[in-house]
């Protein structure tokens, strides 16, 4: 029987399900902007982020037909560079800036960037992707033993893509190490978009990513395990990392933050608009497609959700050993 192993964000204590208590219920779009809104991005164009912010801005277009959202990309340090410099930002209500879990709580322990997770002002969280471990489709490599052997055979040689350093993707690729004995090498791209290339190209031996993008690049790529507690429906071949003795559930967290000098009022509209975007059939169609999991936490639920996510965090950074030089 393989060996279970429990991971720091295993057992999260909050399901899919009590994260979107919202899902069921239709939702009208609140006032729309009076201009437009400046959707900031902190990774370059191509990966889940940039792809979610599209989905956004075309049923944001069809509610409110007479604005437009803005698409703007300010990508480096893993994220950090937007990060950094959201707050310099007009507090307007119509500047918003893609923010990511774990992202904003890893840095900052790291300490190789200029802002800390206090400064984030996070007003929704749109959804989750699960982690996946893919290979090129070129790859000898068929399956998870396959993938194990080859990494033991080689320590070290092995090399895997991830978006940004202190990333879920850069947590992924050591949890995997630490749960299978194996030693591979992590290689940080800025993004989603930049690392396809490499993978898709055999670049490189493989990635720790997300179920969209195995799912987008179906036939170029081959995934091998996935970190949910159930197959993907869109994956149906691809075991999870459960079903190989591995009790691990996690991936990234999507959303949008705003500029500490934002009103109470304007963050609440936003988180408001953003559910209403989130409940919308179109939103639902397109996040199915592309491997998007839906979750509504806004305004209501943001203290209690960070207060949680944050401790989660801070534990599993203690135990990837983040912060430590």
């Amino acid at each position: 029987m393989a060996k279970k192993t429990k991971f720091w964000l295993s057992a999260v204590g909050l399901s899919l399900a009590t994260l979107m208590p919202h899902q069921a219920v239709a939702q009208a779009m609140p006032a729309c902007p009076e201009k437009n809104v400046m959707y900031w991005q902190a990774f370059p164009p191509g990966g889940e982020s940039d792809l979610s912010a599209r989905h956004q801005q075309v049923v944001l277009k069809k509610k409110c037909g007479a604005i437009d959202t803005i698409i703007q990309y300010k990508a480096g340090a893993g994220g950090g560079l937007m990060w950094a410099q959201m707050n310099n930002l007009p507090g307007d209500g119509l500047n918003v800036v893609g923010i990511n879990l774990p992202h904003i709580v890893f840095q900052p322990i790291e300490g190789e960037v200029q802002y800390k997770t206090a400064d984030i002002t996070p007003v929704f969280w749109f959804h989750y992707t699960p982690d996946v471990l893919v290979v090129p489709e070129s790859s000898p490599i068929k399956n998870f033993a396959e993938f194990i052997a080859a990494a033991k055979q080689s320590p070290g040689k092995m090399n895997l893509g991830g978006s940004g350093l202190n990333s879920a993707n850069h947590a992924a690729h050591e949890r995997l190490n630490a749960a299978f004995g194996i030693k591979s090498t992590y290689v940080p791209y800025k993004g989603t978009g930049d690392m396809s290339m490499a993978v898709v190209g055999a670049q490189i031996d493989g990635a720790v990513t997300y179920t969209p993008f195995a799912i987008a690049n179906r036939g170029k790529v081959r995934a091998l395990a996935v970190a949910m507690e159930k197959r993907h429906p869109l994956m149906p071949n691809v075991p999870t990392f459960r079903e190989l003795g591995v009790d691990w559930i996690d991936g990234a967290y999507r959303g949008v933050g705003v500029p500490k000098s934002t009103s109470p009022e304007a963050r609440k509209k936003l988180s408001d608009m953003w559910l209403a975007l989130n409940n919308d059939p179109e939103m639902k169609e397109l996040a199915a497609k592309s491997g998007f999991e839906l979750v509504n936490i806004g305004n209501d639920q943001m203290d209690a959700f960070m207060k949680e996510r944050i401790a989660l965090y801070i534990e599993g950074a203690k135990r990837l050993g983040l912060g430590k030089k």
